[in-house]
């Protein structure tokens, strides 16, 4: 009996292994192809001085889901000059941003309810875990590529007006 019970695993073994691919040597790797994020044009957003002065008009994509908040510009791997993400919140508070699987430069600017100017957190680093607080409370953030914020001039106080494309 122990015979014939061995006999029957061997020649189960045997079979599973005969139907199993022959092609072992050879494994062809697959990649996923992943499509690149792009941009969305969702609104203008116009930069403007405290003096009243309009400085720049740039293409925005929005983040107003929990969702978008939580991935926003993340595995991009550029952005043009005139482009930026708004991350829009239902209310005002103190911020935290950081950079995890953010391959670009960027300028966080923190914008208080009335879309004034809080501060920024300027030429962040790419992938950087650190947080990234706003100075005050902020329920808008603007996200642009790094060095802009002073390349444009902005400054504290200085405001923002959106219109949304419907």
């Amino acid at each position: 009996m122990k015979k014939r019970i061995l006999s029957l695993a061997t020649l189960s073994l045997f079979f599973s292994l005969s139907f199993t691919s022959c092609d072992n040597d050879e494994k062809k790797e697959e990649s996923i192809e992943t499509d690149p994020i792009t941009f969305t044009k969702e609104g203008e957003l116009y930069l403007i001085k405290a003096s009243g002065d309009t400085l720049k008009k740039l293409d925005i994509e929005l983040a107003e889901s929990d969702y978008e908040h939580q991935t926003g510009l993340m595995y991009r791997e550029s952005m043009e000059e005139n482009q930026g993400m708004l991350f829009i919140y239902n209310s005002e508070r103190v911020r935290n941003f950081y950079m995890k699987n953010t391959y670009i430069s960027l300028d966080i600017i923190y914008y208080e309810a009335d879309s004034t100017l809080v501060s920024i957190q300027k030429n962040t680093t790419p992938r950087d875990e650190t947080s990234l607080p706003s100075e005050g409370p902020a329920q808008y953030i603007l996200e642009v590529n790094g060095g802009l914020s002073d390349q444009w001039g902005l400054e504290q106080d200085d405001k923002f007006s959106l219109k949304k494309i419907e």
